[in-house]
């Protein structure tokens, strides 16, 4: 079984950071790549950014050039820092693993931006 948990969303200002953190345990198999999306009311789950194993990443367009998506593969971490957070930007925000063994999800983490 493989355990992704997310961490660090909260509260951001507009024009702020913020930064999640995924955490994966368990009996974690070749991964091929992890990823983060996002869901806000009333939307359906949107890709917000991916990591493939060798490190090349992509973003959506709403967040090219502010987001940037990281791992550490020795901790089975990846990471997201979101810059210049704009109220758009709310949503939970959900961990992705893409493995030989299948795809795994986390629970997420609320992300909100609000003066």
């Amino acid at each position: 079984q493989v355990q992704l948990v997310e961490s660090g969303g909260g509260l951001g200002q507009p024009g702020g950071s913020l930064r999640v953190s995924c955490a994966a345990s368990g009996r974690i198999p070749s991964i091929n790549a992890m990823a983060w999306y996002r869901q806000a009311p009333g939307k359906q789950r949107e890709l917000v950014a991916a990591i493939t194993s060798g490190g090349s990443s992509d973003y959506a367009g709403s967040v090219k050039g502010r987001f940037t998506i990281s791992r550490d593969n020795a901790k089975n971490m990846v990471y997201l820092q979101m810059n210049n957070l704009k109220p758009d930007d709310t949503a939970v925000y959900y961990c992705k693993m893409l493995s030989t063994s299948g795809n795994y999800w986390g629970r997420g983490t609320q992300v909100t931006v609000s003066s």
